[in-house]
């Protein structure tokens, strides 16, 4: 079984949101439909990030590093391009 680690951006203030799960499209839509606490008044919220992971705990440990400051660093720094294009956008 594969466990996804994913980062998605909330259109509503634009923060990321970082989870981890074994079914990546059912859990999208709960996020999207309101069901998850976290996310309900961030919707809609777009994935940008996703790591796969064969072993649970593996997967586990990356979503709490990427929680972490260095982790949200990382995530800048890997998609440095696309939150160059969201600025932009932005008009930043």
């Amino acid at each position: 079984m594969a466990y996804y680690v994913y980062v998605l951006k909330s259109s509503v203030d634009g923060d990321n949101y970082v989870g981890c799960t074994n079914n990546l499209k059912r859990r999208l839509v709960l996020h999207n439909s309101g069901k998850v606490f976290s996310t309900s008044k961030r919707r809609p919220l777009v994935p940008i990030y996703v790591e796969v992971y064969l072993n649970q705990q593996d997967a586990f440990a990356r979503e709490k590093f990427l929680k972490t400051g260095w982790g949200k660093n990382y995530i800048k720094r890997v998609l440095k391009n696309y939150f160059k294009g969201e600025s932009k956008k932005l008009g930043g």
